[in-house]
């Protein structure tokens, strides 16, 4: 066998034969799931209930609703967290490109064409498009309703920390620094007097005093990763039975879990009781170790929810006028 070189890069050609043109051979998945998309008339569905956010007549040419929401699938499919990402990747690929319907001499979506869209179109519209999908689900056999399973991540919101403004004043926090340096005695603060001034002082930045004004729903939180950013929290409520999204919340992230796991399975349940015609289908609920709490616990149990959370080690409790708490307690360590 020969040793094969690359080719040197030379001009592309002015004309290309259509037949020249590289095609794929297609992904599996996403091929069957357009299939099933096409079957279920959804581009006509989205069409008709976004047809509200359109102009009838004038206007420059707009992603259709129908691909918006399928690049709104590879997003979640690909694990990819930007509209930057998605579009490139839509680009990309080949058997995207098919998923979506553009062929190899078509320019598929830029992502300030997603970013305009997804702004112009209410999140009232993305949950009956979401509901519309989990009745589709239903349909196939993949909601059983049994089991939930509740998990959250924090996503960093694409807004940036040196754009934050005091809630009262609003004023920077270059600003607010200065100001703070001026009266400690510094007349005229460099960058290095505030950076020292600023490491030594405490309570930096709070939600109840800081905001961003680009961005007034992200909230300042610690990651994962032991940095400081604006982000939001987004919960999922999963069918465990069969991995369909029941849920999916977007909540503060500066609250913890005990706190925002009650909402995420009540719209669970809401879900499962409009495509059920009963509210009593959730029975159990799993989670891990960041979701326990007495009074969750006992709220689960309370509207007969039997639960499997991780209880994390503690010293040992007094029980003392708290029966209720102490019962769910130890029902959910006997079944874990």
């Amino acid at each position: 066998m020969a040793l094969g070189k690359r080719a040197k890069q030379e001009q592309n050609p002015i004309w290309i034969e259509a037949a020249s043109i590289p095609r794929s051979p297609g992904h599996p998945f996403y091929e069957r799931l357009n299939a099933v998309l096409a079957e279920e008339r959804f581009d006509e569905h989205c069409e008709s209930v976004c047809a509200k956010f359109y102009a009838e007549k004038r206007g420059r040419p707009s992603i259709p609703p129908g691909v918006y929401f399928r690049m709104l699938m590879i997003g979640y499919f690909e694990g990819i967290d930007s509209e930057r990402g998605i579009a490139w990747r839509a680009k990309d690929s080949l058997g995207l490109r098919a998923f979506l319907g553009y062929p190899l001499t078509q320019d598929t979506p830029d992502h300030s064409s997603l970013s305009r869209t997804r702004t112009r179109i209410d999140a009232e519209t993305h949950e009956e498009i979401f509901t519309w999908a989990l009745e589709l689900l239903k349909r196939k056999g993949f909601v059983k309703g049994k089991t939930l399973a509740v998990d959250a991540t924090t996503l960093e919101a694409n807004a940036a920390m040196r754009s934050i403004v005091r809630r009262d004043t609003g004023e920077s926090y270059q600003a607010f620094l200065e100001k703070l340096a001026r009266e400690s005695g510094v007349e005229t603060p460099t960058r290095e007097d505030l950076a020292r001034f600023d490491k030594n002082r405490d309570k930096k930045t709070s939600n109840d005093e800081w905001t961003n004004p680009h961005d007034p729903d992200a909230k300042i939180t610690k990651m994962k990763d032991g940095r400081t950013h604006l982000a939001h929290k987004a919960e999922h409520g999963v069918d465990l039975d069969t991995g369909a999204v029941l849920a999916v919340t977007v909540q503060g992230a500066n609250q913890g879990d005990t706190t925002t796991i009650r909402q995420t399975t009540e719209v669970a349940i809401e879900n499962l009781g409009s495509l059920q015609g009963s509210q009593d289908c959730v029975e159990e609920l799993v989670a891990d170790k960041g979701y326990h709490s007495n009074a969750v616990l006992a709220d689960m149990t309370a509207i007969g929810i039997r639960t499997y959370i991780s209880e994390p080690k503690g010293p040992r409790r007094n029980w003392k006028g708290r029966e209720r708490e102490r019962r769910a307690v130890n029902g959910n360590r006997r079944r874990i």
